[in-house]
């Protein structure tokens, strides 16, 4: 998992190591949030700790593309294809994961150099841990990145946000009963962006959908203290229950968009055992960039599917500066006056925490921010243009979504008109430029 893919990220270049000493409380973060969290970054040298870190490995739109072989246009097909046809994963008798097995005087910030992030954080926090549950009911295993607060020893908050997650607690909790979970570290491209498919909406196994992502089954062995099973060749993983009718403060916590998360009473997980390799190597994400992308992917199926059925629809984006939830940008292959209105109903309905959208022509790159920006500025008229649905369901995450408890949203249909009208819009063109080798004019360069 991990291991084979920093292996491909250093054959491919595309892996900075760094051998200075690093603090992991703020220093840590600050390497990563200077590169944007679109370099990954192996640390070698942590301060207080023999564990290096990893950081960095899922921000970068072009290379999760690479990592797991597809391309930028296949990768909707490819997307529904897994979800369509999720695949068996293996149980296997052993792996690397069990080469330690703790289960006594578990001392997670003694054991782990688990980093601290920003100055009004209330404790270390374990950013990239997914964390795996099963439903009795079914079998079916679901994962989903949660932030966990280490509270110390071998205590940790979780934060479930998921609907799925939080009935079935509720349900164990009314019973007086534990959830046995698993927090799982060191993992790779397909398994996180699996984890990122919605339980809710298409409520597959997401072990199932990591092997069909992958081409082949997911390799896993049974935990030791609970009925879970978990990826054999993960670096670390921490096995425990969620104890019923037991909250702890959770937060303040600098969360998505930069502002700080509430404090409120969460769950708390009690770690019975620890599994990790040989030499493990603690996987961390600057909060929340890195898995918003993979997030940010799956919802674009979404927003595809939403506006397939609606509209011809060409390419989607979640964008990186929203979130990868609150802004869409959508091309369309517009062929009646009403497309632009019906994307904006059908994109707005897609998910709830959608908040604003535009609609946009097929000659527009919609990965290009400043390109959206100017078809913004010459397409579009407000009173004619841009639709306003006041006080809709909206995000938690978002601080202007609490003055209300509602969100208002926003479409903006920036298409053409079609006819003799739309040729007004028709952007010059430079024959030639696309061939044009700028290194001939420049070799310095």
């Amino acid at each position: 998992m991990l291991r084979a893919s920093l292996k491909r990220l250093k054959e491919k270049n595309d892996l900075l190591i760094c051998e200075k000493e690093v603090d992991p409380k703020y220093e840590l973060g600050a390497v990563l949030k200077y590169f944007q969290n679109t370099r990954p970054i192996l640390f070698n040298r942590i301060k207080g700790s023999n564990i290096p870190i990893i950081g960095g490995m899922f921000g970068n739109r072009k290379l999760y593309y690479e990592m797991i072989d597809t391309t930028h246009e296949e990768r909707i097909h490819a997307f529904i294809n897994a979800i369509a046809n999720p695949m068996e994963p293996k149980v296997i008798p052993n792996g690397p994961i069990k080469e330690n097995i703790i289960r006594r005087n578990i001392d997670l910030p003694r054991m782990f150099p688990i980093p601290t992030f920003h100055d009004e954080d209330s404790a270390p926090f374990i950013t990239s841990g997914i964390v795996a549950f099963k439903d009795p009911d079914t079998g079916n295993v679901y994962t989903a990145v949660r932030r966990l607060q280490v509270n110390g020893g071998n205590n940790i908050n979780v934060l479930i946000a998921s609907p799925m997650m939080t009935e079935l607690f509720e349900k164990f909790e009314a019973q007086n009963k534990p959830l046995e979970i698993a927090v799982i570290l060191g993992y790779d491209y397909e398994f996180l962006l699996a984890s990122q498919v919605s339980s809710e909406l298409y409520g597959v196994d997401k072990y199932k959908i990591d092997s069909a992502l992958r081409g082949e089954p997911l390799e896993l062995v049974k935990c030791e203290t609970i009925d879970l099973e978990v990826p054999a060749y993960a670096e670390i993983v921490l096995e425990g229950v969620m104890v019923p009718n037991k909250r702890i403060e959770e937060g303040p916590f600098g969360e998505l968009m930069g502002y700080y998360g509430g404090k409120a009473p969460h769950p708390v997980m009690e770690v019975k055992a620890v599994l990790h390799r040989n030499n493990p190597i603690l996987q961390v994400a600057f909060p929340c960039r890195e898995e918003h992308l993979a997030n940010g992917l799956m919802r674009e199926v979404e927003l595809y599917s939403a506006l397939d059925k609606q509209v011809d629809v060409n390419d989607v984006n979640v964008t990186v500066g929203g979130g990868y939830r609150f802004h869409g940008v959508a091309s369309i292959n517009k062929k009646t006056e009403g497309d632009g209105k019906t994307a904006i109903l059908a994109a707005l309905g897609s998910n709830k925490d959608l908040k604003h959208v535009v609609i946009v022509d097929n000659d527009v790159d919609i990965f290009d921010s400043k390109e959206v920006e100017g078809i913004i500025a010459t397409r579009v008229q407000g009173s004619k243009d841009i639709v306003i649905i006041e006080g809709g369901i909206g995000s938690g995450l978002d601080p202007s979504h609490f003055l209300r408890g509602v969100t208002d949203k926003v479409g903006i249909d920036a298409t053409k008109p079609l006819g003799e009208d739309g040729k007004r819009f028709e952007k010059a063109k430079m024959p030639g430029y696309e061939n044009i080798n700028i290194k001939e004019y420049f070799p310095s360069i």
